[in-house]
């Protein structure tokens, strides 16, 4: 059962994740846009500059979401990484509901009067020529926090799986990183060696 909502709650976040990620290649054509226009044509457009924040706003605040979920989030490796699977799982489970779930509701409870009040105004930009409908963006606050209590759910039961055996951690593993970096290292001195080597025999 546990297992069956964990399933469940990963394809939520990996929607949040497709999403995001497709966002972020809108803002790089955009960014790609802005630049071709002001640098070789001298021209731009003060609502697509705007765009560029109002995209990257999307992908941050829906990335928060994904990324927990992928276990992305700064921790200090070097302890964590040294820790059994069980240890590990405890301390994820006590951040979520210590951390995590706490400062989700008080962000997402105290931005949706700020999201009210600029759709009631119809809040836009200041500038001449930028995109209307601000509320949009700051509606997206409270929406993406309520995403990160649901995948914060998820993350929890995800652990507590973990806790309870029913399968490893695939968690981040810093010490792993350092070997894989040492067997490039590796690798690429013994290539340097052989062309050494080929250069000096001609």
């Amino acid at each position: 059962m546990l297992l069956k909502l964990e399933r469940g709650f990963d394809k939520f976040a990996n929607i949040i994740g497709t999403i995001t990620a497709i966002t972020m290649v809108l803002m790089i054509l955009n960014v790609f846009y802005d630049v071709i226009m002001r640098y070789f044509f001298r021209s731009g457009s003060i609502a697509m500059q705007e765009m560029e924040w109002h995209l990257f706003s999307v992908i941050i605040l829906l990335g928060i979401s994904y990324t927990l979920k992928e276990d992305g989030h700064v921790r200090v490796d070097l302890i964590y990484d040294r820790l059994t699977d069980k240890k590990k799982a405890m301390i994820n489970m006590v951040g979520v509901v210590t951390f995590i779930l706490p400062i989700a509701l008080l962000v997402g409870l105290s931005s949706i009067g700020n999201a009210h009040e600029a759709y009631l105004s119809m809040e836009q930009s200041g500038d001449p020529g930028g995109l209307p409908y601000r509320w949009i963006v700051k509606a997206l606050i409270p929406l993406s926090f309520l995403l990160l209590l649901i995948t914060s759910i998820g993350y929890f039961i995800k652990n507590l799986n973990i806790y309870k055996g029913l399968h490893p951690s695939d968690d981040y593993n810093l010490k792993g990183e350092i070997e894989n970096l040492k067997c490039d290292l590796e690798q690429h001195k013994y290539h340097i060696k052989d062309i050494d080597e080929k250069g000096e025999s001609k």
